[in-house]
């Protein structure tokens, strides 16, 4: 079965009229009748649900954002609540006769069980709360059915084929790239090992279990893979067997492809496949590049049946057009639990969306950039007595992924003398490559950070590795601590 057949082969003006029907379905049987949270916005901007007929309609319906849900209990209004009144209602006759059709001759608690199996939440997974507390967000088994299919298409896409073996070292945690990768594996029929990342089986035993299962597909966040095969390498571990490497939870640089195929490689494997892929927690799925050479990307392949996606203007919310850059912003076209309208992701695209068809995959579903970054990490650095300076965090990232001679960086932003009314510094933490001139390795650091952010780090400090490990909390932690922000709060 391919899971793209539905939409591979639409034209840009079939993919929008699907759009187009599947929003307005979507909005007057289920969200407007079943959301408390945005029935309630709708009647307060008297909005006639009845009108939000096209994707260009959406621009009636106002944006919504992490502070809107930044409790648990604002984050439950979110959640689908239907009942037989709202039912009666608002679902048109060609739906609920097959309803009344099921409790005539199932009876009662049949249709009962097939309504609560498509609403009811079942599972939840949280945002990460690296900027505020963990929020949950709820699936149905209608969302975890989604779930596999949207992991059947990354898999698909990957070119991986069922007879294959995965090696999932994405940590386990009720976060959403373990459990993408779990069901696309099960959706796929493709035996899966799920490791569970470093906190459950350690380095070691992740290095074990490469070496036992010898995958061909090896998943999992950039920062501990690196950290898993530079270990395997000093070990004396030969990996022939791995074809493909798919990263996720963190910004993916060409350099950083490079330097982890360049590891890959001098342990025995050809043409290894490096891809990226995007996804967010009130999305509740994911998307992924194509194959391609390591120096290029196809962009993430988007799923038109499944969500809109807009590209805006930051500052002014103004919707933006093909190719242009903007903050994406993301609306559900078929899900239940906790569903979004035109939910602002926070993060910026450059180079937007693209709809014409993928050089590389061939198919014709809209693409968003993988050049993509978070707002919230530009941020005000007091450099000096005289002005501040805003600077974009994920070019220091883009800068030091890059450098061939450093194994691992960390960045932390402090304050002089730890005196909170001093100006900011900026240290950049470095585990060198043995064979370094560490003199011009730290120059090289400075003058590529200078160009990059218009910023000089104050220092550059070398640094052993097992200290280095330790402080990025690199098995341990879901995500890596890459920028730490010392300076005090208030």
């Amino acid at each position: 079965m391919n899971p793209w057949k539905t939409v591979a082969s639409l034209s840009r003006n079939e993919i929008r009229d699907l759009q187009n029907k599947k929003l307005s379905r979507f909005v007057n049987q289920y969200i407007y009748p079943f959301s408390p949270h945005y029935k309630k916005i709708f009647d307060e901007q008297k909005i006639d649900p009845r009108k939000i007929k096209t994707v260009d309609d959406l621009r009636r319906i106002p944006f919504t954002s992490k502070v809107d849900f930044k409790e648990a209990e604002a984050a439950r209004s979110y959640i689908l609540q239907p009942d037989e009144q709202k039912i009666r209602r608002h679902w048109p006759l060609n739906q609920k006769l097959p309803l009344a059709a099921k409790r005539i001759f199932r009876g009662k608690e049949f249709l009962e069980h097939e309504l609560s199996k498509e609403f009811r939440p079942v599972f939840l997974t949280f945002t990460t709360g690296t900027t505020s507390k963990p929020v949950p967000f709820f699936y149905s088994n209608y969302d975890i059915s989604n779930l596999h299919f949207s992991g059947a298409r990354m898999l698909k896409l990957f070119q991986i084929k069922n007879t294959e073996v995965i090696l999932n070292m994405f940590p386990y945690a009720p976060h959403l790239a373990f459990w993408q990768v779990f069901f696309g594996g099960l959706a796929s029929n493709t035996l899966t090992l799920s490791t569970g990342g470093g906190k459950v089986m350690g380095t070691e035993g992740n290095i074990a279990a490469i070496e036992k299962m010898k995958p061909s597909v090896i998943l999992g966040v950039p920062s501990y893979i690196y950290h898993v095969m530079r270990v395997a390498k000093e070990k004396g571990c030969q990996m022939p067997y791995v074809k493909k490497i798919v990263l996720g939870a963190s910004r993916i640089t060409e350099g950083f492809k490079m330097k982890l195929a360049e590891l890959l490689h001098s342990m025995g494997a050809k043409d290894v496949c490096v891809f990226g892929t995007y996804g967010f927690t009130e999305a509740r799925c994911a998307w992924a590049e194509s194959p391609t050479a390591l120096d290029q990307s196809s962009g993430y392949h988007l799923y038109p049946d499944k969500e809109i996606f807009e590209i805006v203007d930051p500052e002014t919310g103004e919707v933006k057009g093909e190719g242009e850059d903007g903050e994406l912003v993301y609306t559900s076209l078929d899900s239940r639990g906790s569903v979004m309208l035109r939910y602002r992701t926070g993060d910026f695209v450059k180079g937007g969306i693209v709809y014409s068809p993928s050089p590389h995959s061939k198919l014709a579903v809209p693409r968003i950039s993988s050049d993509i970054t978070r707002l919230s990490d530009v941020k005000d650095l007091q450099l000096s007595k005289i002005k501040g300076a805003l600077v974009n965090l994920n070019a220091f990232a883009a800068v030091l992924s890059d450098v061939e001679m450093v194994e691992e960086w960390q960045i932390e932003i402090r304050k002089k003398d730890n005196d909170p009314y001093e100006v900011d510094e900026l240290v950049v933490y470095v585990c060198p490559n043995k064979d370094c001139n560490k003199a011009q390795l730290k120059e090289e650091i400075k003058k590529e950070i200078m160009i990059a952010t218009e910023v000089t780090p104050n220092d550059v400090e070398f640094i052993a590795m097992p200290e280095m490990v330790s402080r990025l909390q690199i098995e341990t932690a879901n995500k890596e601590k890459r920028i730490v922000d010392s300076r005090p709060k208030g």
